[in-house]
């Protein structure tokens, strides 16, 4: 597939805002293989091919296990992932899926799971995949060319 145009180079000023909101991520203390997976779910569901190849390498350089890459589409028929990281994926489910209610009952377990601070920060990280999902798909960035940068 051939890239419609590149988005990063006609709005610049644009991308740098979203880039700002990755670095402030990066910071918040949450665990980087944490936001990894949750990049990686939101991806899958999205169909961003570009962002699947993206954040499987960068999942896997920071040490994460094939077989929990290979069940991450059906995240909740595994034993393969912590209570921590089932509830950032079925967070991440329901605000990627923004066409269904985030109920009260994932908000509940939501919250016994993280901080007032880490869920909004959670929730930025599942804005930002969905915002860079949105342009990689529109603007067909071509998948597979993608290197990890392990000094981010």
């Amino acid at each position: 597939m051939e890239a419609r145009l590149d988005f990063a180079r006609t709005a610049p000023s644009g991308i740098r805002s979203l880039q700002e909101l990755e670095k402030y991520l990066h910071g918040t203390g949450l665990e980087p293989q944490l936001l990894e997976l949750v990049r990686l779910r939101a991806s899958l569901l999205n169909g961003c091919a570009f962002c699947i190849d993206m954040h499987s390498k960068d999942v896997r350089a920071l040490g994460e296990r094939e077989q929990r890459l290979y069940a991450l589409a059906a995240w909740q028929e595994t034993p393969f992932f912590s209570a921590r990281e089932r509830a950032a994926l079925a967070w991440t489910d329901a605000l990627t899926k923004i066409h269904e209610e985030v109920s009260d009952t994932l908000f509940t377990m939501a919250r016994e799971t993280f901080s007032e601070k880490e869920l909004v920060d959670l929730s930025l990280a599942i804005v930002a995949i969905n915002s860079w999902n949105r342009l990689a798909i529109a603007f067909r960035k071509p998948a597979g060319s993608y290197r990890p940068d392990l000094a981010r």
